[in-house]
């Protein structure tokens, strides 16, 4: 199992992955809450040519899924030209969030727009990596937060290789049992890419995505392994700052 975390510091996530002793790292390559141009990684070149796997995760503020114009084009936009900045720095995928449609709009029509993206891009030779579409943890109207949403979702992309990032806390938080989440997923899938494995500070079926670290949460800490380890993925923690170190040296201990 390759164990790896999100790191705060993007700019320097080489230091971050010596600095908690994992060979697996996540970073977004902008700001995730802003639409800004990208900028070529400063430690990129190292990056690619090292030994430290990498993930980028695209900006929180897509939504591929979106029936709004002014927010699905720059979306289908950002995560191509996200993709292609992860390539340039050797990444092995970009997660994107599921994404919804606004209430009472037509989620069928969110499935139509993911599938979209997939057939256009296949036209001009694909994306720059994989891409990992994340279940998400609230909304009604939401392409992959209950599972039956993102069976709905893979009828329409699985067939252009899409990959799938199994979100613990998301989970959890979305109303899905842990208990045997993999199988489920994989029945749908046929494949998880990425753990990102997150305890939650809320309750089951909260629909609130509030990471907690791996001992502190509401999910027992022994379902959290047992969900790791069947996954046969790469793990990413996204726990908080202050408890990062200690997760990640309790994953490794096992």
């Amino acid at each position: 199992m390759r164990i790896g975390a999100h790191v705060r510091d993007s700019a320097d996530p080489i230091g971050s992955a010596e600095t908690f002793g994992v060979d697996l790292v996540q970073l977004f390559l902008t700001d995730p809450q802003k639409w800004n141009k990208l900028e070529p990684h400063p430690q990129g070149e190292d990056l690619k040519s090292g030994s430290i796997d990498v993930v980028v995760h695209s900006s929180y503020v897509l939504n591929v899924a979106s029936l709004n114009n002014r927010i699905r084009i720059p979306s289908r936009k950002a995560v191509i030209e996200q993709s292609a900045a992860a390539a340039e720095i050797g990444a092995i995928g970009l997660v994107v969030h599921g994404g919804h449609v606004r209430d009472g709009e037509d989620t069928t029509k969110g499935v139509e727009n993911w599938r979209k993206l997939f057939e256009r891009q296949q036209d001009v030779g694909g994306f720059g990596v994989p891409i990992f579409i994340e279940n998400t943890a609230g909304g009604d109207f939401a392409m992959a937060r209950h599972f039956d949403d993102i069976a709905r979702l893979w009828d329409a992309v699985g067939e252009f290789g899409a990959g799938f990032c199994l979100d613990t806390c998301h989970a959890w938080a979305g109303g899905e049992e842990l208990v045997g989440v993999v199988d489920r997923i994989k029945a749908i899938t046929g494949r998880i890419d990425l753990v990102h494995l997150n305890n939650s500070r809320d309750e089951f079926g909260s629909a609130r995505d509030r990471h907690a670290n791996l001992a502190d949460g509401t999910i027992d800490a022994d379902v959290l392994v047992a969900v790791a380890e069947a996954a046969g993925a790469p793990v990413i923690l996204e726990t908080p700052a202050d408890g990062l170190a200690e997760d990640v040296r309790f994953l490794k201990s096992l």
